[in-house]
This record gives structure tokens, sequence and C-alpha cells, in this order.
């Protein structure tokens, strides 16, 4: 069977050896049963791709803390980041609690959204503080990386 022409623009595994920024803490990749990093996307995925990235945080066992998110930081390019309740009888809960901060204003997020943040404005920490059902989160920017 050949391969098919547009394949390459479906990702279905995580890219290998991502290289974390100093304001973020390493992340694992999701598995069976964690939270983690479930997708990533960039240029040196897909060739001419801006960057997307996916991930997972999950409800913690009881005694067990969150660790620290992103700490604050800025970027030459706009950002989305996109945090999604998994509750399909109300999507719009987060379900959880989510501390994140835009410049020296500080958000406690308890329902799903999309935040777009401008080229140059300084964002986080994100901090989760409480998860009671899975949380699924996005962050892309139109940079070919994520710098």
């Amino acid at each position: 069977m050949s391969t098919p022409k547009y394949g390459k623009y479906i990702i279905t595994k995580l890219k290998e050896n991502i290289k974390e920024a100093g304001w973020t803490p390493e992340m694992r990749p999701a598995a069976t049963g964690i939270g983690g990093r479930m997708l990533w996307l960039d240029s040196e995925v897909v060739p001419g791709a801006f960057y997307v990235e996916t991930d997972w945080a999950l409800p913690r066992k009881a005694g067990e803390t969150f660790k620290p998110g992103a700490t604050a930081h800025r970027h030459d390019y706009d950002e989305v980041l996109g945090l999604f309740g998994t509750d399909i009888t109300d999507p719009y809960e987060l379900n959880g609690e989510v501390e994140f901060w835009l410049e020296d204003e500080k958000f406690i997020l308890t329902k799903s959204c999309i935040i777009f943040i401008p080229r140059g404005l300084q964002h986080c920490p994100l901090n989760f503080l409480k998860i009671d059902c899975p949380i699924f989160t996005f962050t892309a920017g139109p940079g070919k990386m994520y710098i």
C-alpha cells in the first residue's frame, strides 16, 4: 500500500525530545491513567506548521500535590490558551480551579475558556489548584516553534 499524499498532516504521536522553555516545568507524555502532554505540532513535525500543544490535567490522588506550572513570561507573538472541562453534561464547567495571571491581574478560572494573549503581554503563572474532572488544555501561536 502506498503512503497517502496528505497523511503527513495528521499527527497521532507526540514529538520526541521537546526542548522545554525556561518558564515551563518538564512535562511527561500523557499515558493511561495519568495526565501530561498529548500532542505537539511545530515546523519540525510538519514543515511550515505553526505551534500547537495539547495536554491533559487529571485529578490527583489523596495526598498528592500539584506541581507548579509555567512561570511568568512573554512572547513576541500572539498566543491562545484553551482550558476545557470534560463533563459532557456541563461542558462549560471546568470542574476545577486554575490560577492564571495576565500582567499583574490574577484570575481564578472555573469555566471552560479560550484566552487570547497579545504579543508582549506578560502571562502566567498558570497553576492547577483543584481538578475534580479531567481538564483538556491547548496552546497555539503563529510562530513556527515555541520560543
